[in-house]
């Protein structure tokens, strides 16, 4: 009984500590607050105490009338439910039931508040939970209560407890409770195949709330899909158990007080499946694994339409039919054989006012696990791990952290660049440095180590884990290799290596691409394997570190490798190279980064080496990074990934050309030099042309592109910088090459954005204004301008020199 006395005051004292936090608009404490009372109201401690449990039920219906903006929201009511706390408090503190002077105090607080508090059913113990709190639980408790109190003597000559439910195939028709009792499941079951048909006027009152729930929900949708891959390793650990259930609880209580009805009725059924998990009641299977996937996959989509409620209207909103998904968690939960991952089903109908367009359809469920990777049905969970497992996992230092607008943080960093800027322009200004003060060099030189420091601390704002685009690759590799039939690991080191945040997003692709490569073409099937000699379950490594001034990712299998010869016939076949041509094995390999390459017999969305690589190599080089491939035949592929830290600071080579300059990507760059007359080559007396080392590489005036005055108009007196863009090479005619150097990055904006040939802009050292070049658009200008027209023909002579 204590320890029941302790669970009960436990979750009351949180609320008084929180109910002290709460300032009029925070809401979000306002939704903790809500999910102590929840588990209040829901514990079985509370069922003896039937009048602190109705304290509990208009204590949230007062809440929710604050969130829903009825009663008002001030820090005078939120003194009052404070005080109505302390009331419950002092209940719980006694054996008893709250009695008759807690019960008129309780009443009388709220009443301050402008509720109209039911004082009688208070005092009788009769007060509804709400809907959306422990329907399960209320149900039962209902159940028990009616049974108990329409059994009379029956119950005292009954050899079986009234509660207990007949064998599962069999009915007491003798029985008057368990008839009694299961009318209201019946009632219930009827009311589950309906669908939920919703206007969206309902939840669109306080879009804000809408808005900010929307993210969070998809942030815990993340974390969910993660622990729950990671609980295939360590089943049965009940920590992650409790990382699973917990985000499902916030999503539920949530959506429950916005009033998403389909969301919350999902997201409460999973929480009750995962519940039984915590509690031993069954073992986390692989049924259980598979429906919580599915069932996240499902409310991405529901959230992603909530998303498209708050951009576009009520008029995109779409009713989704969640019942195949509570009808699989209610057979899980009884116990019945385990039916396969529902496919994403369509939207309920919508009624006349809402879209009754279908929604896109949820990813597809992923598929069983491994018989390894979960207890068996009907055993119960793995023991739990060693304490110094856990001590290892929850001992990490948790950061602190706010969230902050991009588009302040992006002011903020261009603020500061400015400043740096601004500090060099003082600095190297004549009057200034003709100032012999050893005082006022002293000050420049700590302005100039503060600039920097701050700059950096500016930049690195811009920079997150890659943790959360690599661990979106551990359910890609589980649902791969269950369709191939494969077995894979997935190795990731370097998940805290940080990248440009606005880089996230543009190498999810590529890295999709890539694994996809490896599971299905590198990775060969556990019975050749074994005839290799090699471990029946592959591995593929996922790593990021930094290196230089570059990030670089690899992704590395162990199966079958690239096979040189074949990628040599496809490449001569298509007259990509001659048959003479003598090229090393490894340029030979990173032929099929070409478009439409492939060394496949027969092309399918997902067969063949070289289909999407040309994807991932322009994707890649978008982001000014490259991308090679080194291969053993037999062994397996290494794909490298290089790419700048950040999108914001490019590392360039300035050149000059007239009295402009200009800035060069180096990681484009192949190499410069000052031709002799030998080399300068000329086609139909159109292109021009300079040969390197057997090959052809057409010129590009920039002066002519450009349109200035230049210093030198002969290409063996200027300078040639060799650049490369997607596989071609382009010789650069500038005057001076001035140096290298990192520069921020400035869009020109308005009617400067379209210019051919120019990325964009910075402010250098002098004050002066270089342009960046844009390679594409270059190489796509460079053969209309004259001098140059015949770029394509020099590139088509190049190939049959």
């Amino acid at each position: 009984m204590a320890a029941q006395e302790n669970a009960i005051q436990a979750e009351l004292e949180q609320m008084a500590l929180k109910i002290v936090l709460v300032e009029p608009g925070d809401l979000a404490t306002v939704g903790e607050l809500l999910e102590h009372l929840e588990r209040l109201l829901t514990s079985p401690e509370i069922g003896s105490r039937s009048r602190l449990r109705s304290m509990g039920a208009v204590l949230w219906q007062v809440l929710d009338q604050i969130i829903l903006a009825t009663l008002d929201d001030s820090a005078e009511n939120y003194a009052h439910l404070g005080e109505a706390i302390g009331v419950m408090q002092e209940a719980a503190r006694q054996e008893d039931d709250a009695d008759d002077r807690q019960v008129a105090a309780f009443c009388e607080v709220l009443r301050k508040t402008g509720f109209a508090v039911p004082d009688a059913e208070v005092a009788a113990g009769t007060v509804p939970l709400p809907k959306n709190v422990g329907a399960d639980e209320a149900t039962d408790a209902q159940e028990e209560e009616s049974a108990a109190a329409g059994e009379g003597e029956a119950a005292s000559s009954a050899s079986e407890p009234s509660s207990a439910a007949p064998p599962e195939g069999e009915t007491d028709a003798t029985q008057a409770p368990g008839a009694a009792a299961a009318s209201p499941a019946s009632d219930n079951a009827e009311e589950e195949e309906e669908p939920i048909v919703q206007d969206p006027q309902e939840f669109m009152q306080d879009m804000d709330l809408l808005s900010g729930f929307v993210e969070e929900a998809m942030e815990h949708l993340e974390t969910i899909e993660v622990n729950v891959l990671e609980l295939e390793n360590s089943p049965g650990d009940p920590e992650i158990i409790n990382n699973i259930f917990r985000p499902f609880h916030t999503i539920k209580g949530v959506s429950g007080f916005l009033n998403l009805k389909a969301i919350n009725k999902l997201a409460h059924a999973t929480e009750n499946l995962l519940d039984d998990v915590r509690n031993g009641v069954r073992a986390m299977d692989s049924d259980v694994i598979d429906v919580v996937l599915s069932v996240g996959d499902y409310l991405k989509a529901m959230i992603d339409n909530l998303r498209e409620v708050i951009a576009q209207g009520p008029e995109a909103y779409k009713n989704f039919d969640i019942r195949e998904y509570t009808r699989r968690i209610k057979a899980i939960r009884e116990g019945k054989p385990s039916e396969s991952s529902p496919a994403a089903p369509a939207p309920a109908p919508a009624p006349a006012d809402t879209a009754a367009s279908a929604p896109p359809a949820a990813p597809a469920a992923a598929a069983a696990p491994a018989p390894s990777a979960a207890p068996a049905p009907g055993k119960p969970a793995a023991p739990a791990p060693p304490a110094s497992a856990r001590a290892s996992v929850s001992g990490k230092k948790v950061d602190a952290s706010i969230k902050v607008n991009i588009e302040k943080l992006d002011a903020l960093v261009n603020a500061v660049g400015e400043l740096v800027i601004m500090q060099s322009l003082v600095q190297e200004n004549p009057h200034i440095q003709a100032i012999v003060d050893p005082k006022l060099t002293r000050d420049f030189s700590q302005l100039a180590r503060i600039t920097s420091e701050l700059q950096k601390t500016a930049m690195s704002m811009r920079m997150v884990p890659i943790r959360q685009t690599f661990q979106k690759m551990i359910r890609l590799v589980r649902d791969l290799s269950k369709k191939s039939g494969k077995i894979v690991n997935l190795v990731m080191e370097g998940e805290d290596t940080e990248i440009d945040r606005n880089m996230v997003d543009s190498i999810y692709d590529p890295l999709v691409h890539m694994i996809r490569n490896s599971v299905d073409h590198g990775v060969q099937p556990p019975e050749e394997r074994q005839k290799l000699g090699k471990p029946p379950a592959g591995t593929v490594a996922l790593r990021a570190y930094q290196k230089g001034g570059n990030m670089v990712i690899e992704i590395e299998d162990d199966g079958n490798g690239l096979n040189t010869e074949k990628i040599r016939q496809k490449a001569i076949e298509r007259g990509l190279i001659q048959p003479d041509d003598n090229l090393s094995e490894h340029e030979l390999n990173n032929l099929i980064f070409l478009p439409g390459f492939s060394t496949a017999d027969k092309i399918t969305d997902v067969s063949g080496r070289g289909v999407g690589m040309d994807v991932v190599k322009k994707a890649v080089e978008k982001l000014r990074g490259k991308v090679e491939v080194y291969s053993e035949p037999g062994k397996g592929s290494l794909f490298v990934i290089k790419l700048p830290l950040t999108l914001a600071i490019i590392d360039g080579i300035v050149v000059r050309v007239g009295s402009e300059r200009y800035i060069i990507q180096t990681i484009a760059i192949k190499e410069s030099l000052k031709p002799t007359r030998e080399q300068y080559q000329t086609v139909c007396e159109r292109g021009e042309a300079i040969l390197l080392r057997d090959h052809l590489v057409p010129i590009i005036r920039l002066y002519q592109t450009f349109d200035i005055e230049p210093s030198y108009t002969d290409p063996c007196e200027a300078i040639l910088v060799v650049v490369e863009h997607e596989g071609q090479q382009r010789a650069l005619m500038v005057d001076e090459l001035l140096g290298k150097q990192e520069v921020v990055i400035k869009s020109l904006g308005g009617l400067l954005t379209e210019i051919p040939g120019v990325a964009g802009g910075t402010i250098l050292g002098d004050g002066r204004v270089g342009l960046i070049l844009d390679l594409a658009g270059l190489f796509a200008a460079g053969g209309s301008r004259a001098g140059s027209g015949a770029g394509d023909q020099v590139e088509a002579e190049s190939e049959m020199f």
